[in-house]
């Protein structure tokens, strides 16, 4: 990031970018890849969910699939990825198996947490994804633990730090900029904006709806995104990781973006109109947005459904396991607790 860090924060929310740069054809193949697999894994998830075999809580990342996606095309190994609850999503943009996640939604010991964590908290070190948290907003001061981290050790590896709109209001996150940008930690905060934090519109939550913006009084510099196309999500985060890496500190990066299904599965969404979904659906959705483009490039319809249907076939076969696979033994009652 070349630019002088008063004016990016100066542009924070009163500029939209322009196009986003192309990708070729085999980063458009990839996106849309990875996008369908979290599309269908969630889709067979709230399958599960609702025949009883996934049990607690469950926040699907359905409609989102483009910000996780964009962002992890713009890493390197051995940058961090801390999220919220609602993050399957970004477990299996962090390569972690779809076998494994599933299985720790429904509590079996193949799961990533062994059957121990479920929905909300699941880890992976070797893949650098440090959760899945309940607690709301509680995964930023962590994150920026992890950034903390980087620094002290003189590496060049960035904390990519997820937390929603309504978080976007928790204490935590504010004293988390305020040391951020005090020791200039390298952590791109993402703040995924789908709307409604759990059922209630931003307009009557929030009373600063640019939240690019939440930044300015900590002199952190924030850029919204169209969330929706996973182009613009990767060219900002190439622009937030070079900001990081060169020593600048922190950045907000918030993402608009929507989510199709409720906060939760016990939550019928009754706060909006079916209208709004399916308007949002046919006008911006992020994969046929990618399928779109690959069809206008001359990939054939039936390449773009065998790709489906290899991901079909994963999220099939992690169903099958996360059913089959044997539940914790008792004993794991007792181990990983702190005395």
């Amino acid at each position: 990031m070349a630019t002088p860090k008063k004016t990016v924060a100066k542009e924070s929310g009163q500029e939209k970018a322009g196009s986003p740069p192309e990708f070729s054809r085999d980063q458009e193949l990839k996106a849309l890849r990875d996008m369908l697999l979290i599309r269908r894994f969630e889709e067979k998830a709230g399958q599960l969910y609702g025949m009883g075999a996934i049990g607690g809580f469950c926040h699907l990342y359905i409609g989102q699939e483009a910000v996780v996606v964009g962002m992890q095309m713009a890493l390197k190994p051995g940058d961090e990825v801390i999220t919220g609850y609602r993050d399957h999503g970004h477990m299996l943009a962090c390569d972690m198996e779809a076998k494994g996640v599933m299985a720790e939604l429904t509590g079996r010991r193949g799961g990533y947490s062994r059957g121990k964590g479920g929905s909300m908290h699941m880890f992976s070190k070797e893949k650098h994804f440090y959760g899945g948290h309940g607690i709301v907003g509680a995964q930023v001061s962590l994150g920026t633990g992890l950034a903390f981290a980087n620094r002290y050790r003189g590496n060049d590896n960035v904390s990519v730090t997820y937390f929603g709109d309504g978080a976007a209001n928790q204490g935590q996150v504010y004293e988390s900029f305020n040391m951020a940008e005090l020791w200039k930690l390298p952590v791109i905060y993402v703040i995924e904006n789908n709307r409604y934090a759990m059922g209630t519109a931003v307009s009557r939550a929030s009373a600063q709806q640019d939240f690019s913006k939440r930044g300015v009084s900590f002199n952190i510099p924030g850029k919204q995104v169209d969330g929706m196309d996973v182009r613009a999500v990767k060219a900002a985060a190439d622009e937030a990781t070079s900001w990081c890496r060169g020593g600048n500190g922190p950045i907000i990066l918030e993402m608009q973006t929507y989510r199709y299904r409720g906060h939760s599965m016990s939550d019928p969404a009754k706060y909006r109109t079916r209208e709004e979904v399916e308007k949002v659906r046919h006008d911006q959705d992020p994969i046929e947005q990618v399928r779109n483009r690959l069809l206008a490039a001359g990939v054939s319809e039936q390449d773009l459904k065998a790709i489906d249907a290899e991901v079909r076939e994963i999220v099939n076969e992690a169903a099958d396991f996360a059913q089959h696979d044997p539940e914790p033994d008792p004993s794991e009652l007792y181990t990983d607790i702190y005395r």
